[in-house]
C-alpha cells in the first residue's frame, strides 16, 4: 500500500514537473513570435514532445524533443534559457543544418552549425534571451569572424600571384565572409583549433543535441517541411526588412539554406554521347534461350550474349574559364579538378577523350588539349592563369565554332563556363549544351541566355565541402 501511494506521489509529481515544462516552452514560442512573426510557421511545424531521461534537447526536423527535468533546471537558474533553446533549435531547422550530416566531420560541423545559430541569436536580440555567458560568447565569434575575414583576404592576395605569369599582382580589398555555418566549417576544417579551444567553443554555443539528424525517415520529412517554410521566411524577411530585428546573419544563413542543390554529376551528363562499348549486354541477353540450350546439346548455348553495348558517356567537351581578376587562381583550380574528376568516372567516360580547357578574359588567351589523365594532372601542375582583363564570353564561342569547323571536335557536346557572370553573352543559342557556372549568387549580374544553364556554386561547393556533388541552380 506504500509503495503504491509513492508510485502515485511519484506519477503526480511527474506530471506537475512536465506540465510545468510544457507552460514554460509555450511561453518561449509566444516570446519569439511576438518578437518574430514571420517564424509563426515554423514554431508551428515543430511539434513539442517532453521525454524524460533525454537530459537535453534535440529535434528530428520533426519534433522538439526535451527532457522537463533538465530544462526546469536550466530555466531556474537563467529564465532566458527556454527561449533561448527554442530559437537556436528552430534556427538550425531553417537553416537546413541536417543536410549532409554524417557525411562531414561530425564535430566540427557540430560546432560550426551552433556557433552561426548563436550569432544569429545574439544579432536578433530578442528579449528574454539572454543568457550569462552572452559577452563572453560575443567576443569569440567576434573573433573567429575576424580571423575568417582575415584568411579569406590572405589566400586571394596570395591566389593573385598564383597562375599568374606577370607576378604584378594587385591586392584585393578585405570581403566580408559571411558567417554561416557552411562557411564556419570550412575554416576550422583548414584552421583546426586546440582542443583546448575546440572545448571553449563547444562550452559557449552547445544549447542542443544534434544525435536525431541521424533518424532518416523523419529528418527526411523535416528537411522537405522545412524547406518550404524557409523559402517562405526569405520571402516575408523582405516586408519585415525595417524591423529592428532583422539581422545580417540571418538573412545570410537563409541565403545558404535555400539554395537548390542538384547533382552536378546528373547536371554534366547532358555532354554524353551514345556509342558502343566492350561489355556483356544484359538487356538484350535472354537467359531462357542460354539455359535451354546448355541442358539440350551440353555445353552448347542458343544465343551468346552480346560483346558490345550501347552506352551513354563523355567523349568531348569545352572548359572554359573566365580569368578576369574576379577568379581566383585556387577556386579555378579546385574548379577544374571537381568537374574532370566527375566526368572522368569510369561509367560516364570514354578512354580517349578530347578536352579542351580554354582561358579567356575579353579574348581566347589560351588553349590546352587533355587527352588523357596525364595531360589533365600535367596541367594541374604546371598550367598558369592568363589575361586577367575585362569579360567577354562571345570569343569563346567564336573560338569553338572555328575548331569544330576544323573538325577539331567530332561531336561536341557541352561547353562549361566558369565565371563571375559579368561578360557580354553570345545572341545566338550554339550547337551544343552551354553551363555558366557561377561563383556565388548575384542579383545585380547580367541575365544568362535562355538556351543556356545557369549553376551558381558557393566557395565550399567547390573546394569539396560537400562530399556529394551539389550545386545551385
Amino acid at each position: 500500500m506504500v509503495d503504491a501511494s509513492m508510485k502515485d506521489t511519484e506519477k503526480e509529481r511527474m506530471q506537475k514537473v512536465e506540465k510545468l515544462a510544457s507552460h514554460i516552452m509555450q511561453l518561449a514560442c509566444d516570446s519569439i513570435v511576438v518578437n518574430m512573426r514571420f517564424l509563426d510557421v515554423a514554431i508551428a511545424a515543430l511539434k513539442k514532445e517532453a521525454r524524460y531521461g533525454l537530459n537535453g534537447a534535440s529535434t528530428d526536423g520533426v519534433h522538439l524533443y526535451y527532457d522537463p527535468v533538465w530544462l526546469l533546471k536550466h530555466y531556474e537558474k537563467e529564465q532566458g534559457f527556454a527561449v533561448r533553446l527554442y530559437l537556436h533549435i528552430l534556427l538550425h531547422c531553417i537553416f537546413y543544418h541536417s543536410y549532409q550530416y554524417g557525411k562531414l566531420d561530425t564535430a566540427i560541423w557540430d560546432l560550426a552549425v551552433d556557433l552561426a545559430v548563436e550569432n544569429t541569436v545574439l544579432e536578433l536580440n530578442i528579449y528574454g534571451s539572454s543568457l550569462k555567458k552572452d559577452d563572453e560568447l560575443k567576443e569569440l565569434i567576434k573573433s573567429l569572424h575576424t580571423a575568417m575575414n582575415d584568411k579569406d583576404k590572405e589566400e586571394k592576395y596570395q591566389d593573385s600571384v598564383s597562375w599568374n605569369q606577370t607576378g604584378r599582382p594587385k591586392r584585393e580589398k578585405k570581403a566580408h565572409v559571411p558567417f554561416t555555418a557552411e562557411h564556419i566549417y570550412r575554416y576550422l576544417l583548414k584552421n583546426r583549433p586546440l582542443p583546448e579551444q575546440i572545448h571553449k567553443m563547444v562550452a559557449l554555443s552547445h544549447m542542443d543535441e544534434h544525435v536525431s539528424w541521424n533518424v532518416k525517415t523523419e529528418m527526411t520529412l523535416g528537411q522537405e517541411q522545412f524547406r518550404r517554410i524557409s523559402e517562405r521566411i526569405k520571402a516575408d524577411l523582405k516586408s519585415f526588412s525595417k524591423d529592428k530585428n532583422n539581422s545580417e546573419s540571418l538573412t545570410d544563413n537563409l541565403s545558404e539554406a535555400t539554395k537548390d542543390r542538384y547533382d552536378y554529376g546528373e547536371i554534366l551528363k547532358r555532354f554524353t554521347s551514345l556509342a558502343e562499348d566492350m561489355g556483356v549486354n544484359d538487356d538484350e541477353f535472354d537467359y531462357i534461350y542460354y539455359h535451354y540450350g546448355m541442358e539440350t546439346y551440353k555445353n552448347m548455348p542458343l544465343i551468346e550474349p552480346l560483346e558490345y553495348k550501347e552506352v551513354r558517356k563523355v567523349k568531348e567537351f569545352v572548359i572554359a574559364i573566365d580569368t578576369s581578376a574576379s577568379c581566383r587562381g585556387d577556386l579555378v583550380r579546385a574548379f577544374l579538378k571537381k568537374t574532370y574528376s566527375i566526368l572522368k568516372q569510369s561509367e560516364s567516360f570514354f578512354t580517349q577523350v578530347n578536352v579542351h580547357i580554354i582561358q579567356c578574359d575579353s579574348q581566347v588567351q589560351s588553349d590546352t588539349r587533355i587527352t588523357c589523365d596525364e595531360d589533365f594532372e600535367a596541367f594541374m601542375k604546371t598550367g598558369k592563369l592568363w589575361g586577367f582583363g575585362s569579360t567577354d564570353f562571345r570569343p569563346v564561342f567564336d573560338y569553338v565554332m572555328e575548331q569544330i569547323e576544323k573538325h577539331e571536335f567530332e561531336n561536341l557536346k557541352g561547353l562549361i563556363y566558369f565565371t563571375d557572370g559579368y561578360g557580354i553573352y553570345p545572341e545566338f543559342m550554339p550547337p551544343f549544351e552551354t553551363i555558366f557556372a557561377f561563383l556565388n549568387e548575384d542579383d545585380q549580374k547580367p541575365k544568362v541566355p535562355v538556351w543556356a544553364i545557369e549553376v551558381v556554386l558557393s566557395e565550399p561547393d567547390i573546394e569539396g565541402f560537400e562530399t556529394e556533388n551539389t550545386v545551385e541552380q
